[in-house]
């Protein structure tokens, strides 16, 4: 089993998990055009793909979701609220795309992958993220959610590699330009993950598998990599250049769970 990011941030997200003959896309952020430029930095060809999971229908996450799966006639993977939410600003968005609508705690197949969503507490209609696994092995994501619940700690225990948001360090957050509103939006409960949340929530799951941490979904104006590192290494007991960083252009390249 391994996994890839297309790219991670504010400007558009995508990570591919594989095991077997199957490949799966989480997120679809960037234009048809762009995902197939990065997934070919990865050595994929759009074709190759099993179909595309969605976590919510904000455009980072959503905005290339069915312009992509249309062009390459791939099947997608969506909760009901996330579906009606965007139906509700393009109706005719997922038109001639085969669309399963999933419950939040669900399990579900696609080949050799088995797909875990859960639930998390952010700012969106039905918004969910998901584990994955070969059988043997599990991958955790974890983006865009405000705060930790028991139920994702949960989820997240006992993974062999963690994909988690840092979107932002709290200080560098108050002391920014961005106004009063919108810094409560992102720090608040449905909003964003800071460093030291992270950090926490690593402190709290079963870590005794883990062979990759990867931080992720940083801000460009109100986190550095280095913060990002240091607080996840911090909750680990591990040295920072341990830790990996998902950056917006580059995303990281295939990782394998072993």
């Amino acid at each position: 089993m391994r996994f890839a990011s297309l790219g991670s941030g504010s400007e558009g997200n995508g990570l591919v998990v594989e095991a077997g003959a199957t490949r799966l896309l989480l997120d679809c952020g960037f234009s048809p055009r762009e995902t197939t430029r990065r997934l070919a930095r990865i050595g994929l060809d759009p074709a190759g793909l099993a179909g595309i999971l969605v976590t919510h229908e904000h455009s980072d996450h959503l905005g290339g979701v069915f312009s992509f799966a249309r062009r390459f006639r791939l099947p997608v993977w969506i909760t009901h609220g996330t579906f009606a939410a965007m139906r509700e600003e393009a109706p005719d968005a997922g038109a001639s795309v085969e669309v399963t609508l999933i419950h939040g705690e669900a399990q579900f197949a696609v080949g050799d992958l088995q797909v875990f969503p859960f639930t998390v507490p952010h700012d969106a209609r039905e918004p969910v993220q998901y584990v994955v696994s070969d059988g043997a092995h599990r991958l955790g994501v974890l983006t865009d959610t405000g705060c930790s619940t028991p139920h994702v700690e949960e989820m997240l225990s006992g993974c062999e590699a963690l994909v988690l948001e840092t979107n932002h360090d709290l200080d560098m957050l108050r002391r920014g330009d961005y106004p009063p509103t919108l810094q409560a939006r992102i720090a608040g409960p449905f909003g964003h993950l800071d460093n030291a949340t992270a950090g926490q929530i690593l402190s709290a799951i079963d870590r005794s598998r883990l062979q990759h941490v990867v931080a992720a979904h940083l801000s460009k104006k109100n986190n550095k990599p280095g913060l990002a590192r240091g607080a996840l290494a911090a909750a680990l007991g591990c040295e920072e250049n341990w830790v990996a960083v998902a950056s917006q252009d580059e995303g990281f390249g295939w990782r394998a769970i072993g």
